[in-house]
């Protein structure tokens, strides 16, 4: 991440992985893991459906590349942060009904009906964000507060 965090951390994650479907399902396996060992199960269920959201828009953005699942803990919040190559900022669909006419649930688009889930994203979080990385790419992130 690009902010002074990891300096005053009790503890930190970093994991590269390559950017494909299964992404999501390891991200949330290994953050589940290190979440539990840490105590912050309050916060398990939020944060664990973000990392999915998280990292799989980065494997959708950036296909067969390289993306960073991050961790950070400290006194006050946990910090999940993905990292990937694209330049191109999230932009969150806006808000609206949805009914089953609206879907379209032919074999080839039904993955494609998406796009609200950073506001999911700001919702469960305390703060949200993405940052640019001064070498590349974009952080998105999610910080929750921790109960003490």
């Amino acid at each position: 991440m690009t902010d002074d965090r990891c300096s005053t951390a009790i503890d930190h994650l970093l994991l590269p992985l390559l950017a494909s479907p299964a992404s999501a399902g390891l991200a949330r396996t290994l953050a589940g893991q290190r979440l539990r060992r840490w105590g912050d199960l309050d916060i398990l269920d939020d944060a664990l459906l973000v990392v999915a959201e998280l990292v799989s828009n980065a494997a959708k953005e950036t296909p067969g590349e390289e993306i960073r699942l991050e961790l950070v803990r400290d006194a006050r919040d946990v910090v999940i942060a993905v990292w990937d190559s694209s330049p191109r900022l999230p932009r969150p669909r806006p808000p609206a009904e949805l009914t089953l006419e609206d879907l379209d649930l032919s074999p080839d688009s039904l993955d494609d009906n998406g796009g609200r889930g950073l506001l999911i994203v700001r919702s469960l979080a305390t703060r949200s964000g993405c940052t640019p990385d001064p070498h590349g790419g974009k952080w998105v992130w999610a910080a929750f507060s921790r109960k003490r």
